[in-house]
């Protein structure tokens, strides 16, 4: 049967270097399953795969959005179900790699069905959250999906939003579009988690951010600062540097905030994964018994 090998982990853990020695072995594009690495032109912020890296294998879903074009765990579910479908007939192996918890969990249990929010309720959620802040929302959303209100992350602007969309745009509650059911999947899905020990990871975060400032992260922000209200820029190195030029922090700050948020992100992301019973833990520096331990999951297929 073919094999999906899902490849994740925080940010900053190594998952390029490894996933790109998979892609050799198994003759595997890889499949990107970052949200943030599908739009273009942010390249250094979202530490999108490099020309070379790219010479070596063929990278899917990286670059493929403009910033302005709106996007979802649900249609990254349609579009990589497709690709899968394409690619299978070629591939007994298949490498999915990233860090994107909803993304993944969309390929591989899959996700709820919801309606497409129509542009013009869209924008008038993101006027009314521009002129009067996220309360309002919240209160909004408590009377019309008191369940969903219960359960949500309230200091997750994107996720308050986007159920009020739902809500205002179809009149029922967002809840009532949750139904958690595991899609059946026509392939088996292997998946291998990496990880680090926290000072270790937090070090080379840490390095990262201060090369990506080298390498032009700065210029790359300003070239994106007209566009600072769409979604695709409200991540972690945008929208502290957009803080910097609107004159609120200084450089040194904005720096040192991106590197505490990152911090945040990866603690969130390795929160979410340890729910997941199916993962399977490494330290990116034990190949050899990650490579085995493939081998032997995958004959026994």
């Amino acid at each position: 049967m073919n094999v999906l090998l899902v490849l994740l982990g925080p940010t900053g853990v190594g998952k390029t270097d490894l996933s790109l020695q998979l892609a050799r072995k198994y003759g595997s594009p890889v499949i990107s399953a970052d949200s943030r690495q599908l739009y273009r032109d942010l390249v250094i912020g979202t530490a999108a795969p490099t020309p070379a890296q790219r010479a070596q294998a063929v990278h899917y879903m990286v670059g493929t959005l403009e910033p302005t074009e709106y996007y979802s765990a649900s249609l990254f579910e349609t579009h990589v179900m497709a690709l899968l479908d394409t690619l299978f007939k070629c591939h007994r192996v298949l490498l999915l790699s990233g860090g994107s918890m909803m993304y993944i969990d969309a390929v591989c249990r899959g996700i709820d069905d919801m309606p497409t929010v129509t542009p013009d309720v869209r924008e008038s959620v993101r006027r009314q959250y521009e002129q009067e802040g996220l309360p309002p929302l919240l209160e909004e959303l408590r009377h019309s999906d008191p369940v969903h209100y219960s359960e949500v992350d309230r200091q997750n602007r994107k996720r308050v939003i986007h159920a009020v969309e739902i809500c205002r745009m179809t009149g029922r509650p967002y809840s009532s579009f949750r139904t958690r059911r595991v899609k059946t999947r026509p392939f088996r899905i292997l998946k291998i988690g990496l990880t680090r020990p926290r000072e270790e990871l937090y070090d080379r975060i840490n390095y990262r951010v201060d090369r990506m400032m080298a390498d032009g992260m700065l210029d790359e922000a300003r070239k994106m600062y007209s566009l600072r209200h769409l979604n695709a820029l409200n991540t972690v190195g945008y929208k502290e540097l957009f803080l910097y030029f609107n004159g609120e922090w200084t450089l040194e700050q904005a720096v040192e905030k991106i590197k505490r948020n990152t911090r945040i992100y990866a603690r969130k992301q390795m929160t979410w994964f340890r729910h997941d019973d199916s993962i399977t833990w490494f330290h990116p520096d034990e190949k050899q018994a990650i490579f085995a331990f493939i081998e032997k999951k995958i004959s026994s297929f």
